[in-house]
């Protein structure tokens, strides 16, 4: 991957999380490996910054409707913690 042909860093809002994750893991993996010039280094680290922030909403999102449901359940009103994270 070179810097001309580098995702678009703002293109992961139709990436589902698993999608994402995926994306992001062999990012890190590549990065591991120190087998990258510098300059794609430096893309690929920007695009696992934009992927991680993208996960992490995502889990943010699922993390609210658990407790929205949690809270609509048997007509009591109460919050639990969604036990994610």
């Amino acid at each position: 991957m070179s810097a001309k042909n580098k995702p678009d860093a703002l293109d992961v809002s139709t990436l589902s999380f698993e999608a994402a994750l995926k994306e992001l893991e062999g990012i890190v993996a590549r990065l591991e490996q120190g087998e990258v010039d510098l300059e794609d280094s430096i893309v690929l680290y920007e695009r696992g910054q934009v992927l991680k922030a993208h996960c992490e909403k995502k889990l943010k999102d699922a993390e609210s409707r658990l407790e929205k449901i949690v809270q609509g359940t048997g007509g009591a009103v109460r919050s639990e913690p969604a036990g994610i994270g």
